[in-house]
């Protein structure tokens, strides 16, 4: 992967890249969004944690198709409220490899469920 980040632009806002260039030959990924919820159906109330199972489960997809977390080129994230963006960058910066993917974070006004605060999409690529 190969970060773009145009002098001409204002840099990212925070640990993400403006783009990514993949080489020929990569194989891609997409995963639906996940949501903040463990394999036995309970769902946390702190959107770290949230933010930290989405993750989890995106690595499962991901390493179904014999890839992980660091393959990963471009997140898109919703949260429901201001204050839970943090919580989800912390989550993101724990789990996204160097270079950052690009990413976009969406506030939304709710999910299929009020106890989901975050949810998360992201494509991958690996050769």
């Amino acid at each position: 992967m190969k970060p773009l980040s145009p002098a001409t632009i204002a840099p990212p806002f925070a640990r993400y890249s403006h783009g990514i260039e993949l080489p020929p030959g990569r194989r891609l990924v997409f995963c639906s969004g996940q949501l903040g919820i463990a394999a036995d159906g309970t769902i946390p109330e702190d959107v770290r944690a949230q933010a930290d199972l989405c993750f989890a489960n995106i690595g499962a997809i991901l390493g179904a198709a014999g890839m992980s977390l660091t393959d990963i080129v471009r997140i898109n994230a919703y949260v429901t409220d201001r204050a839970h963006m943090k919580g989800y960058m912390e989550s993101r910066d724990a789990h996204v490899g160097t270079p950052p993917p690009a990413s976009t974070l969406m506030i939304v006004s709710g999910f299929t469920l009020p106890a989901f605060k975050v949810e998360i999409e992201a494509i991958a690529a690996a050769p």
